[in-house]
């Protein structure tokens, strides 16, 4: 680190028109260094020590080129979950008052349509496991069942 101490303290001497060669001759010291990061780091404590703004700033310039540029850290990739399309879906249960029951080809996934009592509009929720067979009970024996959709 001499040498790197050295060119540190002829910047901070030079005059303004050496500097840009002052500043080469220091890079090319700071990268025959095996591990440029120790040199950014005495670099940036030699930084502290200089009280003309100007040269602290020539030291920032070779401390940057020194420095890696960091890479944004991705997010690790949540698990993608793919939308149910309305093609994934069967109809197994249709009430002309606006009662739908749709259940997907695999048979885990229920969704429930039923007018909103505000709007009127059809609202469609998906129906949680545990659900699906208490409102299967409610509807049991109702004639609005779609036949040969294969509910029992």
């Amino acid at each position: 680190m001499e040498g790197i101490d050295a060119l540190v303290k002829q910047l901070s001497t030079c005059a303004w028109k050496q500097r840009e060669q002052v500043k080469k001759d220091l890079l090319r010291e700071a990268q025959s260094h095996r591990d440029t990061s120790l040199v950014v780091t005495y670099l940036e404590s030699a930084k502290r020590e200089v009280d003309d703004l100007e040269i602290r700033w020539e030291l920032d310039e070779v401390i940057e080129i020194l420095s890696p540029p960091e890479e944004p850290e991705e997010p690790p990739p949540d698990e993608e979950k793919e939308e149910p399309k309305a093609s994934d879906f069967d109809l197994v249960y249709d009430d002309p008052r606006g009662l739908l029951l749709h259940r997907n080809k695999k048979g885990d996934q229920w969704l429930l349509t039923q007018p909103d009592p505000h709007t009127g509009q059809p609202t469609t929720v998906a129906l949680p496991p545990d659900q699906v067979d208490q409102v299967k009970a409610q509807l049991k024996g109702s004639p609005y069942w779609v036949l040969g959709a294969g509910v029992s």
